[in-house]
C-alpha cells in the first residue's frame, strides 16, 4: 500500500530514537558506576516509546496529510461530509455536486452519534446493575460476597472473542432460546443482528468493568462512618444517600470511564451479533482502514476518537485526582 510509506525523516527519526535510547542507558550505567534500579524500567519506556508513542505520532501524521505526504486538513472534512471525495472530484471535473442531488453525507457523523448513544445506553445498564452488585459483594455480613467477586472473575478467563461468539448459540434463529421457545408452543423471536443484541453483547463484556471499581472503593470505605450515622439517628436509607453513595463517587466515576470508552471504540462485536445490520465508530475506523485502504482519514477518525477518550479522562482526573475508584480486574 502506497499510502503507508513513511518518509526518509520520519524512519531516520525512529533511528535516532532508538540510538538515543541506548545512548542513555550507556550513560546512565556510566554515571552511576553500575546498573541501577531505575534502570530495570527502561525497557518499559521503550516499550511505551515503541507501541504507543509512535504510534500516536504516526496517526497525528497521517491524520494531518494525504497520499502524497502534503499537509491537508481534507480528512477532517471528510469526517463531517462523508461526501466530501466525491464532491472533490465533481468539481475538478467542472460539475457541480448540487446540480445532481449529491448533499453531504452524514453517514460518519451519525455513526458517530450511533455509538456514543450505544456507549451511553452501555454505560448506564452496566452502572445500574454494576452498583447493587458492588455493593453486595462489599457488604461484610453477606456471605456470598466472595463467591460473586469469583463469579464475576472467572468469565474474564475466558478470551473476549469467545464470550461474544458465545452469544450466537444463545441468540440465533436456531439457538437455545428459540428452541425453548419453540418447545413451549411460543413464536420464535429475532434475537440476532439488531442494536438489542450489539447492547447485550456489551454489556455482558463490560460489565466487570464497572463492578470492580466501584466494589474497591466501597471496600476501602471506614464503616465507622456509617456505624456513626446511624448513631446520629439515620436510618439505613439516609447512611446510603449521605455516606455510602458519595464516598463511593470516585469507583462510580471510573467505572463509567472504563465502560464508556471501549463501548465507544467497539467494533467486533457489532460485527458478530449486529451481523452487519449495525456499525459503530470502531467499525467505521476498521473499514475506513481495511476496506478502504485510506489510512490517511482513518487516521483522522481515530484522532477524533482519542480527542473524545481525553476528554473522559480529564473528567475522570478531575472527580478522582489520586486514583481512588480505580479497580485491578
Amino acid at each position: 500500500m502506497n499510502n503507508m510509506a513513511l518518509p526518509s525523516w520520519a524512519n531516520w527519526a525512529m533511528l535516532l530514537g532508538l540510538v538515543a535510547f541506548i545512548g542513555m542507558i550507556a550513560l546512565s550505567i556510566r554515571r552511576n558506576r553500575g546498573v541501577k534500579r531505575s534502570l530495570f524500567a527502561y525497557p518499559y519506556g521503550l516499550w511505551i516509546v515503541a507501541f504507543t508513542l509512535i504510534p500516536l505520532l504516526l496517526i497525528g501524521y497521517y491524520a494531518f496529510t494525504d497520499r502524497a505526504g502534503a499537509f491537508t486538513l481534507d480528512n477532517f472534512k471528510t469526517f463531517w461530509d462523508s461526501n466530501y471525495e466525491m464532491h472533490k472530484q465533481l468539481i475538478e471535473l467542472g460539475v457541480n455536486p448540487a446540480d445532481l442531488g449529491i448533499a453531504r453525507g452524514n453517514v460518519n457523523v451519525d455513526t458517530l452519534v450511533y455509538s456514543l448513544w450505544m456507549a451511553f445506553m452501555c454505560t448506564l445498564i452496566c452502572l445500574v446493575m454494576g452498583y447493587p452488585a458492588a455493593l453486595f459483594m462489599a457488604d461484610r455480613s453477606f456471605k456470598l460476597g466472595a463467591t460473586l467477586v469469583i463469579l464475576f472473575i472467572i468469565p474474564m478467563w475466558m478470551n473476549f472473542l469467545l464470550r461474544t461468539i458465545a452469544w450466537m448459540s444463545l441468540l440465533e434463529d436456531n439457538g437455545l432460546i428459540n428452541t425453548l421457545l419453540t418447545a413451549l408452543g411460543l413464536p420464535k423471536m429475532r434475537l440476532m443482528y439488531n442494536s438489542q443484541a450489539v447492547l447485550l453483547g456489551m454489556v455482558y463484556n463490560y460489565l466487570p468493568f464497572m463492578v470492580f471499581p466501584i466494589y474497591n472503593s466501597l471496600a476501602k470505605q471506614d464503616r465507622r462512618l456509617s456505624e456513626a450515622a446511624m448513631d446520629l439517628g439515620a436510618n439505613s436509607r439516609l447512611t446510603f444517600l449521605k455516606v455510602t453513595l458519595p464516598l463511593s463517587l470516585p469507583g462510580v466515576v471510573s467505572g463509567i470511564t472504563m465502560v464508556f470508552m471501549p463501548s465507544v471504540t467497539t467494533f467486533f462485536i457489532p460485527r458478530v451479533l449486529g451481523g452487519g445490520n449495525t456499525e459503530m465508530f470502531g467499525d467505521l475506523i476498521e473499514r475506513t482502514f481495511l476496506s478502504a485502504d485510506n489510512w490517511n482519514v482513518g487516521s483522522a477518525l481515530s484522532l477524533i476518537m482519542m480527542v473524545l477518550i481525553l476528554m473522559s479522562l480529564t473528567l475522570l482526573r478531575k472527580a478522582d485526582p489520586e486514583g481512588e475508584g480505580s479497580g485491578t480486574l
